[in-house]
């Protein structure tokens, strides 16, 4: 299906039809929720800041934009992942494709810091027979994930507190994504419940391995070496407990507040 989407907005010289008070008007994000569009509010402001919505034709990055019902409105959702997070490890699947790291198709999955299962998504997505999806919250799970039949739901669960026995399966896969916490304290669960020659793929966020005295405004790790330093400790302790780190990689996307974090592959 072709794209609603010029290649260039620049050389488009058109713009939105701009309304008078007498018409009734709503703003773009509640008209994308309103017709069906979106999900949510925020991830209709998400789509219209990636360029990802025109009206009558023309490309809007202003969520606040007025429109009318008789206005055409176009939404490209692209995948429409239930969050922006299944992007980092969707980036991992391309990023570590020449490390040999396998697909999920067919393979038993644990998903760490499931949250509201971006993780879970990518991997149902590319084939996975099941996934734990795993957190120490309750009730995130975007209901499309919790809904999928080959989804095992384990809310209230902290990964430090559990044994391979705890587990319906050892993982063949597993990936992470957790906050307040810092890998060090996962990796080595993670050995020990991981079935023989799983893959592995940690998403590493250096704003909670560096500690709170080296934060910068808004949490964000602003000195590169503090970084870099972060990342070689998780593979240390991630070599230090068995596993065979592969390679390692920046995120596709930062984080909420604009950190840089890191993607890591390995194998038990």
């Amino acid at each position: 299906m072709a794209s609603p989407y010029r290649n260039s907005i620049s050389t488009d010289d058109r713009q939105p039809v701009q309304h008078n008070d007498s018409q009734h008007a709503v703003r773009l994000d509640l008209a994308l929720l309103d017709r069906g569009l979106s999900d949510s509010r925020s991830k209709a402001q998400r789509l219209i800041a990636q360029g990802k919505v025109s009206v009558n034709g023309v490309i809007v990055a202003k969520a606040s934009m007025k429109v009318t019902d008789g206005d055409e409105i176009a939404a490209d959702r692209g995948d429409d992942y239930v969050s922006r997070g299944a992007y980092k490890l969707a980036g991992a699947f391309d990023l570590f494709l020449k490390d040999g790291l396998r697909p999920a198709e067919g393979l038993h999955c644990l998903d760490i810091g499931a949250s509201t299962g971006g993780f879970c998504d990518v991997l149902l997505r590319r084939g996975a027979a099941q996934v734990i999806a795993l957190d120490v919250g309750h009730g995130q799970l975007d209901s499309r994930i919790a809904n999928d039949g080959r989804i095992i739901e384990m809310s209230g669960v902290n990964i430090r507190d559990v044994e391979a026995d705890d587990l319906p399966y050892r993982p063949e896969m597993i990936v992470s994504d957790v906050s307040f916490i810092s890998l060090t304290h996962v990796i080595p669960v993670i050995a020990r419940i991981a079935a023989d020659d799983a893959q592995i793929v940690l998403l590493v966020k250096p704003q909670f391995e560096v500690g709170r005295g080296n934060l910068g405004k808004n949490g964000i790790v602003e000195n590169e070496e503090l970084r870099e330093q972060a990342l070689r400790n998780v593979i240390a302790c991630a070599e230090s407990n068995g596993l065979d780190v592969r390679a390692t990689g920046p995120s596709p996307i930062e984080g909420t507040h604009g950190n840089v974090e890191y993607l890591l592959y390995a194998v038990k």
